[in-house]
């Protein structure tokens, strides 16, 4: 942690270097990621509810992924690059160096901007929580942070090992942005709208569904997706730290079967 605080403490002393830029940035990425909401508003104006869930409660699906993948891609989202350093053999200049390889690849390049998401996210929960018509208890209550601590911890784990995987595949940026941005973007939308193969995957294979989909429907009162019991709405932080140990793995094994590029 003291190694990663120091790469983006770096980081972030050159960004506010040009603070106009930063700011502009920080707008832009809030306005580019607020499309998507847009996108959702425009389909409600010509339904009243998609899948069977209204716009508070879709708003409330949407702000717990944008808010857990905020905060995840805030803190580790350079991890995309690891598979241009391994082609290009820079990683070797991170070996050497003595600091952790994944706090150096998680906070190189930290970007500020990204809290604009995180931003956009937070302003449509506050949104859903204002509209939502539901019977707030403290369980409930108590539940959001923890959805949101645990989103941020499984999409964490996703970048983590989709990182793992450029080690083999080398520079496959785009099959980990499948999976992050990918997830995020699905779990915008209600479980109802997707075929069940599809839903089960997210559930069972890569536990996306426990981000926002299986905890959201004990809040809202919702069926639970694939019939699943009704204690899988809380089994959101055991499944986090299951993704983060089999992350942790996965990285380990590919960080040990690095070999350079021989030149």
């Amino acid at each position: 942690m003291r190694a990663y605080r120091l790469i983006a403490g770096m980081w972030l002393r050159s960004t506010m270097a040009y603070r106009a830029s930063f700011i502009m940035t920080t707008i832009g990425n809030f306005a580019v990621t607020a499309l998507d909401f847009v996108a959702i508003l425009l389909m409600f104006s010509r339904v009243d509810a998609l899948g069977g869930y209204t716009l508070p409660e879709i708003a409330f699906l949407y702000g717990l992924s944008g808010v857990s993948f905020g905060l995840a891609d805030l803190a580790i989202g350079s991890m995309d690059r690891l598979g241009r350093r391994v082609r290009d053999g820079t990683l070797d200049t991170l070996l050497v160096r003595p600091a952790p390889v994944l706090a150096q690849i998680a906070a190189d390049r930290f970007a500020l901007r990204r809290l604009g998401r995180v931003t956009q996210g937070a302003l449509v929960l506050g949104y859903a929580f204002a509209t939502l018509d539901v019977h707030w208890t403290a369980l409930k209550v108590l539940l959001v942070p923890v959805m949101v601590v645990s989103g941020w911890a499984i999409f964490c784990a996703v970048f983590v090992a989709g990182a793992a995987f450029q080690f083999a595949a080398q520079d496959a940026s785009e099959v980990q942005n499948a999976f992050t941005y990918g997830g995020t973007t699905l779990l915008q939308y209600p479980p109802t709208v997707f075929a069940k193969e599809l839903v089960r995957g997210v559930t069972f294979v890569l536990p996306l569904a426990f981000v926002n989909w299986l905890p959201a429907t004990y809040v809202l009162g919702r069926p639970y997706p694939l019939g699943l019991p009704r204690w899988t709405a809380f089994a959101s932080p055991l499944v986090a730290a299951v993704c983060c140990a089999l992350a942790g793995l996965a990285w380990r094994a590919g960080l040990r079967s690095y070999r350079s590029t021989g030149s």
